[in-house]
């Protein structure tokens, strides 16, 4: 292929690539067969001097581009080199190559009209990404649409290419977006040539609607001026047709019924999102990429429990819950304090009746009961039998086996029993019973002192964890309250997120005003509200709001 002028030595060019209103694109080759793209602007430099300003702006703008490409990100196209061509004295900007389709080229045959909701979500954190990078840098874009992003077939990543009007200075901006920019994706305020943050973040909108819809919010009929000026007032005052509508009409028809209404199931956070890019006034949008950034992985990431207790959102709620379960278990280790405290003193009772001598007591005949018995009956078993047996030694067994209630209670508490021995005991049979008593009492009295011991530490150290638990995170802070029953609010304006009650901990994730946006009040606090209400996606999230944001539903 015949070169048509030198760039810069070195660096050849193989022919144009793409030609618009801010400037060529061509194929280029450096030595070494290393491909490359290059970004060459109509407006020639004559003077490479800092008091040239057409000069002094490129050089500023060609030095936030280095500064953006110093830490690599996988979704902006790298900057190898810039300058002035050799012939013209053009100012021209060298990129890495990407080979792969443009968004535009996807959407068109033999490609579906719309992306599926997965795809959409995937090129959503891609270049939310990209604008986030940049914007960290102070660098705008100003020329996003779909034929700027494209699919990297070799690392299947989307990548923001293009940032030739992001060199130029106001006046140059302001004449390219006039005579040749692509007005479907440029925000409002672009027709007076102001290049914003928030001028990016409208023209992603777009590039999402896009995607999702299967068109542009406000097309462009033909190339014609007034074509050119219906679009730029749709802008400016139209708003947005329902972009789920378009997207039925424009699912392909050879999807299944079951794909097409899978696919219609579009996340409410995801229209949120472009219709909020989409506002006419910049301050009613996300602040800039990062912000954007943020809420696409908040809500395309399922909150699992794992992400809740290290998302601050959630610590309050997480201390809550966790205080509760502690309650719950230095009550049931209180129960059993007390009942073991019970069981102590009824041996304490039993060792010092096993003191003295057994008076036998008429006892009322009782039914038979199951096979097995409690402990503590075959201790009084126990201790009847021992009584009969020193009774007898003494020899009144007789004479006390002649009254009707003591027979009835040796009849009924030895029954199925050989009382053969019972009653002609030795002493050395009494004295060894005995002895064997007092150990088996000692030993149970013991044990259970043990495990009295093990519960009071147990109730301590629940004491000692709620006690933590419940502390607050500053000195000052006042105690939430809970309503007497649950609240609910409307969101009715943009409702951050915070950390604590406090407004120096706003968080860059909030709430939608929408029809759906309920949330249920939990604790109130000062201004505050800790609300739960449940996502699209069934998840319930908790956290923080202020009430200037909300309204009562029963207002």
């Amino acid at each position: 292929m015949a070169k048509v002028f030198t760039i810069t030595p070195g660096l050849e060019n193989m022919g144009a690539m793409k030609t618009g209103g801010q400037g060529s694109v061509y194929k280029g080759r450096r030595v070494g067969e290393i491909i490359t793209a290059i970004k060459l602007l109509p407006t020639p430099i004559y003077s490479e001097s800092v008091e040239d300003k057409n000069y002094r702006d490129f050089q500023n703008e060609v030095q936030k581009l280095k500064e953006v490409n110093k830490v690599p990100n996988p979704n902006v196209v790298k900057i190898l080199s810039s300058g002035l061509s050799e012939t013209g004295n053009f100012p021209f900007i060298e990129m890495e190559y990407i080979d792969g389709p443009d968004l535009e080229e996807l959407l068109n045959t033999p490609h579906d009209r719309v992306f599926t909701i997965k795809e959409v979500i995937k090129v959503a954190e891609q270049l939310s990404n990209a604008l986030g990078h940049c914007h960290k840098y102070d660098v705008k874009h100003g020329d996003i649409k779909s034929n700027n992003i494209k699919l990297n077939l070799n690392t299947g990543n989307y990548v923001l290419l293009d940032f030739g009007l992001a060199i130029m200075n106001d006046e140059q901006r302001r004449t390219s977006l006039r005579q040749a920019g692509a007005v479907e994706f440029m925000a409002p305020e672009q027709n007076e040539g102001e290049m914003l943050f928030q001028s990016d973040v409208y023209s992603f909108g777009v590039v999402i609607y896009e995607l999702l819809a299967g068109r542009v919010p406000f097309p462009l009929e033909d190339k014609t001026e007034t074509a050119r000026n219906h679009v730029r007032l749709a802008h400016l005052e139209s708003v947005a047709p329902d972009l789920l509508i378009l997207r039925r009409q424009n699912l392909p028809v050879s999807w299944s019924p079951e794909r097409r209404d899978r696919e219609m199931q579009v996340p409410e956070w995801l229209v949120t999102m472009a219709y909020t890019c989409l506002r006419k006034k910049p301050d009613s949008r996300f602040a800039n990429g990062m912000e954007l950034h943020d809420f696409i992985i908040y809500h395309s990431t399922p909150l699992l429990s794992a992400d809740k207790l290290t998302n601050p959102v959630f610590s309050k709620a997480n201390s809550d819950v966790e205080k509760e379960q502690l309650k719950q278990q230095l009550a049931q280790q209180k129960q059993q304090i007390d009942a073991l405290q019970k069981e102590t003193a009824d041996l304490k009772i039993l060792v010092k009746n096993s003191d003295k001598p057994f008076s036998p007591q008429p006892v009322l005949k009782q039914p038979k009961q199951q096979v097995g018995v409690s402990a503590n009956s075959f201790i009084i078993l126990l201790l009847i039998t021992i009584g009969l047996a020193c009774y007898s030694v003494y020899s009144v067994f007789t004479h006390a086996s002649n009254d009707s209630g003591i027979t009835n209670s040796v009849t009924d508490s030895t029954a199925g029993m050989d009382t053969s021995a019972l009653q002609q005991p030795t002493l050395t049979q009494q004295t060894t019973l005995t002895k064997q008593q007092e150990d088996f009492l000692k030993q149970r009295k013991a044990d259970s002192l043990k495990a009295i011991q093990h519960a009071k530490l147990a109730a301590q150290r629940a004491k000692d964890s709620i006690a933590r638990a419940g502390a607050d995170s500053t000195d000052n802070a006042s105690a939430p309250t809970k309503p007497d029953k649950s609240v609910q609010y409307m969101v009715v304006s943009k409702a951050y997120f915070y950390t604590t009650p406090d407004e120096a901990t706003r968080r860059n994730v909030f709430v939608q005003p929408s029809n759906s946006a309920i949330v249920t009040a939990e604790q109130e606090q000062g201004d505050f509200v800790f609300v739960s209400f449940t996502t699209t996606k069934g998840d319930v999230s908790k956290g923080w709001l202020h009430k200037k944001d909300l309204q009562q539903l029963s207002d």
